[in-house]
């Protein structure tokens, strides 16, 4: 994914994208943690476990030893007691290590799954859309079916945030969200890109038809929240990569943006 964050390194009015990743970089590495410590315990449990086995052998063997022998039996029955007290120790532990693994990768899958969400306004996060983006994008390619990406900047973000402060600038970045939702259909990807960046990836549907859309999503917004956004689209071409196509749509975003503001 390094192709596309080069592609668009710019940070848009309502902040750095980096910052929007920060949580779900962390959250990846939480989770990586907690899958090597669950690595870990299931190899402690392993080993814990053959030298359960190992020691249940040696008591079979003094076991062995002591019967139908006078000199030496106690010993070896004693030794025996030890060694399977010491195996059932260990069995003990190895399933509190499997215990512990199980716990970690529990956690480590719910880690995961909030990496990929935008605590903010519940679209994917960065990371994870591109991932998505990239899959929806090869698919259309196999199947032959149209492809849509949308680039979508929230108009003044950055006099909302300034003049009324930052709470009322996430709420219009919620707001904006909302209206996609409201608007497209329920399997489109929505991606929060960068602060005020968000990207739609749109599996069959034609230009026209986006455009109808994205024309409702604004009058959504005018309606609730006083607001709108600039909306780009751009079509793959052949031997496009997912950042070729998100530099069009951005493209595309600011000359729609021109030209509305100039015939306002």
């Amino acid at each position: 994914m390094a192709q596309v964050n080069e592609a668009h390194g710019r940070s848009g009015e309502g902040g750095d994208p980096a910052h929007v990743d920060s949580l779900g970089d962390h959250r990846d590495r939480t989770a990586a943690d907690r899958d090597q410590r669950a690595a870990a315990h299931d190899q402690e449990s392993a080993a814990r476990d053959e030298r359960a086995d190992a020691r249940d052998e040696r008591a079979e063997a003094r076991e062995r030893a002591a019967e139908g022998v006078d000199t030496g039996a106690a010993a070896d029955r004693a030794g025996a007691l030890r060694d399977r007290r010491g195996g059932a120790s260990d069995r003990t532990q190895a399933a509190d290590d499997r215990e512990s693994a199980s716990a970690d990768r529990f956690q480590s899958a719910r880690e995961r799954e909030a990496s990929a969400i935008d605590e903010l306004t519940g679209a994917h996060s960065r990371q994870a859309g591109i991932a998505e983006l990239s899959r929806e994008m090869a698919r259309a390619r196999r199947t032959e079916q149209p492809f849509l990406l949308a680039f979508i900047d929230v108009d003044d973000l950055k006099r909302s945030n300034d003049s009324l402060g930052h709470a009322a600038g996430d709420q219009l970045l919620r707001g904006t969200v909302d209206a996609l939702r409201a608007h497209l259909r329920s399997y489109d990807l929505i991606i929060r890109f960068g602060g005020d960046e968000f990207l739609c990836g749109l599996l069959d549907v034609s230009m026209d038809e986006a455009v109808k859309r994205f024309a409702l999503v604004n009058a959504n917004l005018a309606a609730t929240l006083q607001m709108s956004v600039s909306v780009g689209l751009a079509e793959p071409a052949a031997g496009d990569t997912l950042a070729d196509l998100i530099g069009r749509a951005d493209e595309d975003m600011y000359r729609r943006r021109r030209g509305r503001r100039g015939r306002t």
